[in-house]
């Protein structure tokens, strides 16, 4: 078996694509397991192959420890992902994903390891723009639900699901101290492009906090909007992904 196609319990192939020139990795939101992109595999080109980063605590690492802290997790995803860094790949996060994405791509380069043709930020404020809310990680219950209900921050159907609250609220109270309590230090720009992903309503992140994204490389950045408020990649996931597959299919040509 190839090295890259072992089994990874970090990374979910939803299909191997043995014809595949490149890869996307796809880091979902707080609270997300790989069941929030099931749906994209099938609707990127033959020649993409995605890898769904699967976040302990969640899907079939419910048993495992969650992880609070960012600079632990992108550790950890540094070992795991290195076996598939043999071709051309890029990164898509949404929200907490979009960060993740972002460290982890400073830390392979800290490393010497490969770097991403393009990373896709979607619905994530750039780390050094001022946060637009107080941390929530804190709260009771209560009050931590309807934080998350007013920042958009908890797709309708799991909110009003009393069942899988009781599983998923422990999931989002760590993915939110990770990302409330991330520092984020200022380094030297990535030499890959940034195509940024915004919501027209979404009350989390404003133009200027997606749009911080620029400085942060000197490869190029885009931003990109769509109808809807934080969670606006379901409805426009179609679009994204042409966006995704064009950007990535141009930046293997040009290499």
């Amino acid at each position: 078996m190839n090295q890259a196609n072992q089994p990874n319990n970090w990374l979910v192939c939803p299909q191997v694509r043995p014809e595949a020139v490149s890869r996307i990795f796809l880091f979902p939101y707080a609270g997300g397991a790989p069941s929030a992109f099931n749906k994209w595999s099938p609707e990127f080109p033959s020649t993409i192959e995605t890898h769904i980063v699967h976040y302990p605590g969640r899907g079939s690492r419910h048993n495992e420890a969650l992880l609070n802290s960012l600079d632990s997790l992108v550790e950890k995803l540094t070992h795991a992902i290195q076996p598939l860094l043999d071709i051309r790949f890029s990164f898509f996060g949404h929200s907490l994903g979009g960060t993740v994405a972002f460290e982890l791509a400073r830390h392979l380069r800290h490393n010497g390891l490969p770097q991403p043709s393009a990373l896709f930020i979607s619905a994530c404020a750039a780390p050094q723009v001022p946060k637009s809310h107080p941390p929530i990680h804190t709260f009771p219950d209560d009050e931590f639900l309807n934080s998350l209900k007013e920042l958009g921050g908890i797709p309708n159907e799991i909110s009003q699901n009393n069942e899988l609250l009781d599983i998923l609220l422990p999931v989002l109270r760590a993915d939110f101290e990770l990302i409330e309590t991330y520092q984020h230090v200022p380094g030297e720009p990535l030499e890959c492009p940034i195509l940024a992903f915004g919501g027209f309503d979404d009350p989390r992140v404003s133009l200027e906090q997606l749009e911080g994204w620029a400085m942060h490389t000197n490869a190029g950045f885009e931003a990109k909007y769509f109808a809807g408020d934080h969670f606006f990649i379901n409805a426009a996931r179609q679009s994204i992904i042409d966006e995704i597959a064009s950007v990535a299919m141009l930046s293997r040509n040009d290499g």
